[in-house]
């Protein structure tokens, strides 16, 4: 099924250029990007530069680009943590017509390497932290990066001069500026609406990063999408508004966010780098648009909880009374506001400081969020929160759910006004857009906001576009009642057992993820086996409780995963949670792996989108998945002769 072709949303520029050069027209005195300075080791509160200030830096720094050599339509890559030098490095690559290839912070070496080479970066832009892990990549492609390495921040002197001893020109931040500053130049070519701003490299769960060409067109169309559903709801953000930057500026999701809010003339406050400190900088910018991906709001779902469980029989009664009660009217219809002033009042209240106290709209997306948590976060965060949908290659808002309607918990929404939606049916799972009870299919995406292509992949380009011009993303979607698509299934992550069933096994995992006593889960199995396994990263707070109330002197989070006990209790509990979920038999976990270390983007388990890297984890877990199924076949009772 399709939507007939329609006019879109616009902000009314052609290019992210005029869209900068609108806001400081209109908002030149306004503060514009923001961080903190640290003294004696302690981190100062926010400082602006306004929008005029970051107007002159930007036009300092572009000059400086042209006067290194580079040219309209030239790549730039781009790493570190978010940052003020990081956001105005890419406006000053809008302004002069350059392309900007961001990478992803912990990348590794090799990754840095490929992208720098496939995408051809003329000039690197890094955090001085970074610097080292550039500089091995840069050894290998010094007949690519002609333009030099250019660093923000403190960076290592043996680093700096290795590069320059190699032929390299090394400059700091400061001295970019000042290099500008003296000879400032116009652009030789202003960008067109389909001139590329990015090329932003997917990671992916397998293989080399896959180059997504985004234009100024695409990330426009998507704001102007944003903007239109934001009024549509009655939550106008503005120039007052203030965004705290903490995830990756690699990313689109986040690069949306950034621009969003600077064609509000809105303020941009940047994180000190470090997640652990996160929680002070909220508390030091206090933001009024919070964005997140799940593991964010997961934290503080379970920080919350934990506290609760812990508090007095009188704490866990109010907290329960004030969440059923609020519950209750927000199901009725009641907005976040209107549902239980007294269950605010008593208890919500004080769990809203988490977030600063006065954020006004709460943004969930890089992965489904459990409707759990989704509730939760509802009726606990006294905001709208809404739960959005997108891949890079469509610029990350395509859907986002009505934080209105209780009724969407659970779904992703209705398409943006810039997004056309098909659902193509997948007659192998069981899927198809002809169902009357229950629509199904493929999600395919048509509109401006959809990338141009893959970077040098001319045919895996044809093979994710239809003839209609749809991008099929790949992820499997049921349209609800209301108009909402629901998130079911990814087409690709589905296999054989040996008996001939098909598992969906995201479908299995996000049943499990249900299970208070999972924190992380990874389900495997292959054509050659008729049941499937797991490798587990149990709640260690759950183990640490469960070995207390076993009276296991054991204490540590890493021996008891190591228990018999505890693994049949861990299997034990998903089986309890599987049965609620009525999965069949087949999609049950036959027997599981415990592992106390967290699957993360560090030890490269997962993609900085926070998905599973299925190879990586096969690779590492290889050994233990051939135990376990030795194990179930020993387990197995032979035949009588």
């Amino acid at each position: 099924m399709s939507s007939p072709k329609h006019e879109f949303p616009s902000l009314g520029h052609e290019t992210l250029v005029d869209m900068f050069e609108n806001s400081v027209k209109l908002y030149g005195n306004r503060p514009c990007l923001g961080y903190r300075r640290i003294q004696n080791g302690e981190a100062q509160p926010f400082e602006f530069m306004t929008y005029y200030e970051v107007s002159q830096v930007i036009s300092a720094v572009g000059s400086a680009f042209h006067g290194l050599g580079l040219r309209p339509r030239d790549r730039i890559g781009v790493i570190g943590s978010n940052s003020p030098q990081w956001m105005m490095a890419m406006q000053a690559m809008n302004r002069m017509n350059l392309v900007c290839v961001p990478l992803y912070d912990t990348l590794g070496e090799t990754a840095v390497n490929f992208i720098i080479n496939h995408a051809e970066t003329k000039l690197v832009v890094s955090s001085g932290v970074k610097l080292p892990t550039v500089a091995k990549a840069l050894l290998k492609s010094k007949s690519v990066v002609t333009s030099g390495v250019v660093y923000w921040g403190t960076a290592p002197e043996e680093t700096i001069q290795l590069l320059e001893s190699e032929g390299f020109t090394v400059l700091s931040w400061e001295q970019l500026v000042v290099r500008g500053s003296e000879c400032r130049v116009e652009p030789e070519s202003r960008p067109q609406p389909e001139d590329l701003c990015t090329i932003m490299y997917t990671s992916g769960t397998t293989g080399d990063p896959k180059g997504v060409m985004i234009s100024h067109r695409a990330v426009l169309s998507t704001i102007a999408g944003l903007v239109a559903y934001l009024e549509q709801l009655g939550e106008k953000m503005d120039c007052n508004d203030v965004f705290l930057s903490f995830l990756p500026l690699a990313h689109i999701f986040d690069r949306v966010a950034e621009e969003l809010m600077l064609s509000l003339g809105g303020s941009i406050g940047y994180y000190q780098g470090d997640v652990k400190k996160l929680v002070d900088d909220i508390a030091a910018l206090r933001p009024t648009l919070f964005a997140g991906v799940p593991r964010v709001f997961e934290r503080i779902y379970n920080g919350v909880m934990e506290k609760v469980h812990k508090g007095s029989f009188f704490t866990q009664m109010a907290f329960n009374w004030a969440f059923g009660r609020k519950q209750y009217y927000m199901k009725e219809g009641w907005r976040h506001n209107q549902a239980s002033t007294i269950s605010d009042l008593l208890v919500f209240d004080k769990i809203k400081q988490r977030l600063g106290g006065r954020v006004r709209v709460i943004v969930c997306g890089g992965a489904p969020l459990s409707p759990a948590i989704e509730e939760f976060l509802k009726i606990a965060m006294c905001a709208p929160v809404v739960q959005g949908y997108g891949l890079t290659e469509t610029c990350a808002g395509s859907f986002i759910s009505d934080p209105f309607k209780f009724e969407h918990t659970g779904t992703v929404g209705a398409p943006l006004g810039h997004t056309e939606l098909r659902l193509e049916a997948v007659p192998e799972m069981g899927y198809s857009p002809a169902d009357a009870s229950a629509p199904a299919g493929e999600i395919c995406i048509r509109g401006p906001g959809v990338f141009t292509s893959y970077y040098k992949n001319e045919e895996m380009s044809k093979e994710c576009f239809d003839s209609d011009g749809f991008f099929h993303t790949g992820d499997v979607g049921i349209l609800t009642a209301d108009g909402a698509i629901k998130i079911v299934d990814r087409k690709k992550n589905i296999f054989k057992l040996s008996h001939g069933e098909y598992i969906a096994v995201e479908k299995v995992e996000n049943v499990f993820k249900h299970c208070a006593a999972v924190d992380q889960i990874w389900v495997y199995g292959n054509s050659m086996e008729s049941m499937l396994v797991a490798v587990v990263v149990p709640s260690e707070g759950h183990a640490l409780k469960w070995a207390a109330d076993s009276n296991i002197p054991q204490t540590d989070f890493k021996e008891v995963c190591s228990l018999v006990a505890f693994n049949k209790y861990i299997l034990d509990q998903l089986r309890i949670t599987g049965k609620a979920a009525k999965l069949l038999g087949f999609e049950e976990v036959k027997a599981v792996h415990l592992e106390a270390e967290q699957f993360s983007i560090e030890n490269d388990l997962m993609t900085p989108k926070f998905s599973l890297k299925r190879v990586q984890l096969f690779k590492r877990y290889n050994k233990e998945i051939d135990k376990m199924y030795d194990m179930l076949k020993q387990s197995v009772p032979k035949a009588s002769k």
